[in-house]
């Protein structure tokens, strides 16, 4: 693709936090299966996570919900995120709202019909006319395609400005009532966050975003997703993600540098979705990175733990507050099973 200016990147996070060792005396006392969570709940102790912001005091988690009051609780966090970050994202850009000509929204933690730019955007200041692409079901590779998306509709139309905006509230799919251990799994990773980012075509900005490319395996449905059932989402989470991204990683990402027009050498740092401290151990031995080297993702997850599709872009903000390497490719595991790739070279 022709290439983009990264004009600004904001993230924001719900009012709540919970730090881990609360979270896991709240799983003892809520969840139904107790001799199950007893045998998993060293999953909290060991997920290198201090913290985590959540979009509902923690007494709600210790209560019943259905899919009502679930999806309520997502739409007010998620469109208070949503204004807040983009509101922060179009000042930082330089820019008024009426100044940006179309919006990427990237959500997978709720349903929001009208979609959240709709919502919000009247009180954002967005034009009437803006273009307006809501997009559903990337789960956690959704920050990285989403950006990516916004890149190449910006480069599609030299002299427009996209918002791009992802929000997702992992934390409302807890489910009590679970006899999966995934779900006490996710009870121990999910936190709640939103980020915000402005492109437009040309140079200059934060970063260049020079391109993107995507693997998705064939037949890995089962590997990642949400089963919808009756109280709410049920997290999809399989034990061989690691091994299956340790296994598989090295061959995708030299495929997409192919695609790129670069070789693996000539990538400076990666960066990273860190879904869970297995996921970055297994993304350091496939790559044959140095142990350590994805300091800024374990940073992440220790603060935020896994917020899905904006995880992300919170590793790019300390990275561009560090200063961005020379050349970075950002990398995020999500549904399908895909991985999604985005190029960003220093300004």
């Amino acid at each position: 693709m022709t290439q983009s200016a990264l004009l600004s990147l904001v993230t924001t996070v719900p009012p709540h936090t919970i730090e881990q060792q609360h979270a896991k005396e709240i799983g003892r006392r809520a969840f139904g299966r107790k001799a199950l969570f007893d045998r998993l709940s060293t999953v909290f102790d060991n997920a290198a996570i201090a913290k985590r912001h959540v979009v509902a005091p923690p007494e709600w988690y210790e209560q019943p919900h259905g899919w009502a009051d679930r999806n309520a609780v997502y739409l007010a966090a998620s469109e208070q995120m949503f204004e807040d970050a983009a509101r922060a994202a179009i000042e930082r850009a330089g820019l008024a709202p009426e100044n940006i000509d179309g919006v990427v929204t990237v959500s997978t933690t709720g349903i929001a019909t009208p979609s959240l730019e709709a919502r919000v955007g009247p009180r954002l200041g967005l034009r009437p006319d803006i273009r307006r692409v809501p997009v559903f079901g990337l789960g956690c590779a959704g920050g990285v395609s989403g950006l990516a998306l916004s890149a190449r509709l910006a480069a599609a139309d030299p002299g427009t400005h996209w918002l791009f905006v992802t929000v997702e509230t992992c934390s409302i799919s807890i489910r009590l009532d679970s006899d999966d251990p995934a779900a006490i799994v996710a009870t121990a990773l999910f936190g709640d966050g939103a980020a915000a980012a402005v492109v437009t075509a040309g140079q200059g900005g934060l970063a260049s975003l020079k391109g993107s490319a995507e693997k998705l395996w064939p037949d890995t449905l089962g590997i990642m997703g949400w089963r919808v059932e009756d109280p709410g989402l049920g997290v999809l989470f399989d034990r061989a993600i690691p091994p299956f991204i340790e296994a598989e990683l090295a061959d995708a990402v030299d495929e997409m540098c192919i695609q790129l027009g670069i070789a693996r050498e000539d990538i400076s740092r990666f960066c990273c979705h860190p879904g869970g401290v297995k996921v970055i151990d297994a993304i350091e031995t496939a790559l044959r990175l140095n142990q350590g080297e994805l300091n800024l993702e374990r940073e992440v997850l220790r603060d935020f733990g896994n917020m899905s599709a904006p995880t992300v872009l919170f590793v790019l903000e300390r990275l561009l507050q560090r200063g961005l390497p020379e050349r970075v490719l950002m990398t995020a595991f999500g549904p399908g099973f895909t991985c999604a790739g985005l190029m960003l070279e220093a300004a």
